[in-house]
């Protein structure tokens, strides 16, 4: 049973930058599909990017493009989210999750496990 455990949250002031980790408790393989989530006051959890592990082929929610970008370091088992130009409506609490299935192409999979989540606060 994998665990994921994030860390690098916190408070960040709109226009900066935040750099999210989740180390994994096992290894990562090819196959297999990494993500994150986040969910907002008052709102679903929603995707935000997932990664292909062996390609490293990236999926983001169309709301984030260009500011969020995920990275995958198969070697240590660790995802990150580099997250810029943060708005106050990002703040949320983020989830890192994975599964041991392909990435689906152009959505976000069903996860088979889950972090804990770690809060990320943008104050304006």
């Amino acid at each position: 049973h994998m665990q994921l455990v994030e860390s690098g949250g916190g408070s960040v002031q709109a226009g900066g930058s935040l750099t999210l980790s989740c180390t994994a408790s096992e290894p990562i393989y090819y196959d297999q599909c990494m993500a994150w989530f986040r969910q907002r006051p008052g709102k679903e959890r929603e995707g935000v990017a997932r990664i292909s592990i062996g390609r490293g082929s990236a999926y983001y929610a169309d709301s984030l493009k260009g500011r969020f970008f995920i990275i995958r370091d198969a070697d240590n088992a660790i995802l990150y989210l580099n997250m810029t130009s943060l708005k106050p409506d990002d703040t949320a609490t983020y989830y890192c999750a994975a599964t041991r299935s392909p990435c689906n192409p152009t959505a976000f999979n069903d996860m088979q496990y889950w972090g804990k989540g770690i809060l990320v606060t943008i104050s304006s």
